[in-house]
């Protein structure tokens, strides 16, 4: 089968005004006058603002492909990770957020040194900086290779990355905060709009949702499921209600535990994401923009999930050449990763390729943007402003800016390399099961147990670090033994129990906190009757409760059709 990813006049016109504008526009929204300009965008973020800027940061290219890629193999389970995060930001919103802005902090660490102290602070900054570059920013870039290298086939890679980098740098160095977050407003409405047009065309082609299921139903003897099975977001096999406890990508017991332990690191405690919250104007706003990036999370199976389930009906059994970063590949379902730039070659007419292409681009640089500020501000203000103290403002975003660039000439360097794991997917995943758990665990204890203190905080964490490393050793070495060969949802469960387990044993066994740095940083029943007071003045639809309600019977809903 031959790919047509030819792009007309038409195309590349759309392609290069769209990166003219939207770095014009990073370059105009620029706000670095003070540190808090530069890190939180002024904290004068709006709840859409907010909202739009979580969902674009977090829809990133590589979760673009990699959603359409899981469903080509007929497995909606990837879709958990999506409706889970409305779970996780309702959570959020009514746990976390209150004690993030009210301490005024910059970063997370920040957070963590204020209730325990500058070790946990020092080390969950540095494992946020590694992961944060080496894991998203080079994923996007290595991504954004695989995809533009097939749409310019005579392009070398380092050349793809180079222009990628750099042009998520033009305006994020300059601009901070608000510049990526002005972005990313534009880049998400785009990314929509071209997943939309997407989706719109395979449907088309596969003869509208009632053929989509007449072909999945029709394909039932060579796939082993109905339609409604293949659309499910739950079951394994013909006639399951819930999933299988061994299955091989999401089995039940993960579902219940890693998943959301996954989600909690990601949506609480990731400085790329929180810092957009940090940013917001208020409480209320900060938390109808989580609300909000909630309610975006819903729609993604129709406008990203679905379009893999089309490709299998086009494209299985269809030969294809794609030379990969692993060789040649001559079945999509070997090369999953490439089902979404295939879709594009195959359906899109000249001037729309162009511009989901566009909306890929913007994919890319949001994730990119989004973690090249975050890191920059985990190494200024946990780092250099803590080296030297007596640096001006000013001062602190010209570090700022440095370290962005630094930042960038390491994920770039480290992006290729990335190929060398094979599945890109289970690299990112096998990754955050391994930073995520201890992490998870202090902001957990450290919220709702006033007894926790430092020396547990500290002891856990470098616990989970070491049971990490050791996995690490172990899985690279091959070697032969069940606790190497455990599912990496389960090793993620395993890790934050006895992380947890750890953090309460040293905390009994140590000196309590001192009961005034702990009060403010805690919660209370107290905290709980005081809201509800402050919320009887407001309307119904400018109280987070009710929305967050609406927005559960919503995801309840969606859950309920695709279960």
């Amino acid at each position: 089968m031959d790919i047509n990813f030819t792009l007309s006049t038409l195309d590349w016109s759309i392609m290069i005004l769209y990166a003219v504008f939207i770095i014009g526009y990073g370059l105009y929204s620029a706000k670095a006058k003070t540190s808090e300009d530069y890190f939180l965008a002024g904290r004068d973020m709006t709840w859409p603002v907010v909202g739009i800027s979580l969902f674009a940061a977090n829809i990133s290219s590589s979760t673009l492909i990699g959603l359409a890629g899981s469903a080509y193999l007929l497995d909606m389970t990837v879709y958990n990770y999506e409706w889970y995060a409305v779970l996780v930001l309702v959570f959020f919103a009514i746990f976390f957020l209150p004690f993030y802005l009210k301490s005024g902090v910059y970063t997370m660490p920040e957070f963590l040194e204020r209730r325990y102290d500058s070790k946990s602070r020092y080390y969950f900054s540095f494992i946020t900086v590694v992961g944060n570059v080496l894991i998203d920013t080079a994923a996007s870039l290595y991504v954004g290779m695989i995809v533009l290298g097939l749409i310019f086939p005579n392009t070398e890679p380092w050349i793809v990355i180079t222009i990628l980098a750099a042009s998520a740098a033009a305006y994020t160095i300059p601009g901070g905060l608000n510049s990526v977050v002005k972005t990313e407003v534009i880049q998400a409405i785009v990314l929509i709009f071209g997943s939309i047009v997407l989706t719109y065309y395979g449907l088309e082609a596969v003869g509208g949702w009632g053929g989509m299921v007449d072909q999945l139903n029709a394909a039932q003897p060579e796939t082993g499921k109905t339609a409604e099975e293949a659309l499910s977001i739950v079951r394994d096999n013909s006639g399951d209600w819930w999933r299988q406890y061994d299955s091989p990508i999401v089995p039940w017991w993960g579902l219940l535990t890693g998943v959301p332990l996954l989600g909690f690191y990601f949506w609480a405690n990731n400085q790329f994401m929180v810092q957009r919250v940090l940013g917001s104007k208020n409480l209320n706003h900060g938390r109808w923009g989580a609300l909000f990036a909630g309610f975006l999370k819903l729609p993604v199976i129709l406008i990203m999930v679905i379009p893999g389930t089309i490709a299998y009906l086009m494209f299985d059994g269809e030969a294809i050449n794609y030379l990969t970063s692993n060789g040649p590949c001559t079945d999509l379902a070997n090369c999953t990763d490439y089902t979404y730039p295939t879709l594009l070659g195959t359906l899109l007419p000249s001037g729309l390729k162009g511009l989901v292409v566009a909306g890929l681009l913007a994919a890319m640089m949001s994730s990119i943007s989004a973690t090249f500020n975050s890191a920059s501000t985990l190494i200024t203000m946990d780092f250099v402003a803590k080296i030297n103290p007596n640096l001006s403002s000013k001062q602190l975003v010209r570090s700022g800016q440095i370290s962005t660039l630094i930042l960038v000439i390491l994920a770039s360097a480290w992006a290729p390399q990335i190929g060398k794991y094979g599945d890109l997917f289970r690299y990112l995943q096998d990754i955050l099961g391994y930073i995520a758990p201890p992490i998870v665990s202090v902001f957990v204890l450290g919220l709702f147990w006033k007894r926790a203190n430092a020396t547990g905080s500290i002891v856990s964490l470098i616990v989970g670090l070491t049971m990490a490393a050791v996995w690490v050793v172990g899985i690279l070495s091959e070697v032969d033994h069940w606790f190497f060969q455990l599912h990496f949802l389960l090793r993620t469960t395993v890790l934050f129990l006895v992380c947890l387990l750890t953090h309460l044993v040293v905390s009994l066994a140590t000196d309590p906190p001192p009961a005034d740095k702990v009060e403010s940083m805690t919660w209370s029943k107290e905290l709980i009757r005081e809201e509800t007071e402050e919320l009887a003045g407001l309307p119904w639809y400018q109280n987070y409760r009710y929305l967050a309600i609406i927005l559960l019977i919503a995801t309840a809903f969606v859950v309920g059709y695709f279960w």
